[in-house]
């Protein structure tokens, strides 16, 4: 038990560090390509943090643990949403642009409306057993796609602040790139080993373990990035990033891992889902409340309430 224990920590310090070197030798790579700043941020630095829940979920699919999948998308989108924002909310108030506000927001939504029809076999159609198949895989990834587009779309240069990004030698970008791949495997991996043998060790669901343990590693550099953003005054960083990555787990990190492995919903994850849409409706419904398109204190300690809340739910029901 305890060498499990260990490996989870080992496991999510790779993943955070390989990110780290990942996105460090990335953002390298497209500014000598002469890739805007905007499209970096926009692309390059939000995939480099979601880049945990994407590893430790293939390997989880290609072990078959999908139940574990599930759980840390699930978890690790309640968590950024509940426990990020909500932290963050704490050191200063956090005024959304209208954008986020009136579009990515409501994409955020529907993408978690998505994964509730994909997930809901039995509800819609009388079918069993609730699954996410390869081709509702292929569906998320093309309304990530659709999103990707968008964004580019709507977002112009002056919208979003301007990223620092430090450009290395050729052979140093090379060298954080390929570390961080390898951080990233090898981290999943090891995460994943750990997991299942803590699961198994307790008697409890692989799924309640992606949706508390897993998900709350994996969600570790986004959570740390938006209260140093916050703490630094980069309010704006702070909501885009976190609903950034709520989209990008929920489309792109599900379709990809059900492509590699159809994903069976239990009623459980069902549950979750719909905790997650609430989670993410609260937060839309939020910025309407008092100080219009802003995120305070109180928010703040609502959101973190209601996370350990639903955590201590979860555990509870097992």
């Amino acid at each position: 038990m305890l060498t499990n224990a260990i490996m989870v920590l080992a496991g999510f310090i790779l993943l955070i560090k390989g990110a780290d070197f990942f996105v460090s030798g990335s953002a390298s790579l497209a500014r000598k390509l002469g890739i805007p700043s905007l499209v970096v941020g926009l692309t390059v630095i939000s995939i480099g943090t979601s880049a945990p829940e994407l590893f430790v979920n293939l390997i989880a699919a290609v072990q078959g643990s999908t139940a574990l999948s599930i759980g840390n998308v699930l978890g690790s989108n309640f968590a950024d949403i509940l426990l990020g924002l909500g932290l963050a909310a704490l050191f200063t108030p956090l005024a959304l642009q209208k954008g986020t506000v009136w579009k990515e927001i409501p994409f955020s939504l529907l993408a978690g409306f998505m994964i509730l029809v994909f997930g809901s076999d039995l509800l819609l159609d009388g079918t069993l057993p609730n699954i996410i198949t390869r081709s509702e895989g292929i569906a998320l990834l093309a309304l990530f796609v659709v999103f990707i587009v968008y964004t580019f779309g709507v977002k112009q240069p002056g919208e979003q602040p301007e990223e620092h990004i430090e450009v290395h030698s050729s052979n140093k970008t090379l060298g954080l790139i390929l570390s961080g791949v390898a951080g990233l495997a090898i981290g999943g991996f090891i995460t994943v080993e750990g997991a299942v043998g803590l699961a198994e060790g307790f008697g409890i669901s692989q799924n309640l373990i992606g949706l508390t343990v897993v998900a709350a590693g994996t969600s570790l550099p986004e959570i740390i990035t938006s209260i140093q953003a916050a703490r630094k005054g980069h309010i704006d960083l702070v909501v885009g990033g976190i609903v950034g990555t709520i989209i990008f787990n929920a489309l792109f990190v599900l379709g990809v891992t059900a492509l590699v492995r159809p994903l069976p919903f239990a009623a459980d994850s069902l549950t979750d889902a719909f905790a997650v849409m609430g989670a993410t409706f609260l937060l839309f419904l939020s910025l309407f409340i008092g100080r219009k398109n802003h995120l305070g204190k109180t928010e703040g300690t609502i959101m973190l309430l209601l996370y350990f809340a639903y955590i201590i739910f979860a555990v509870v029901r097992g």
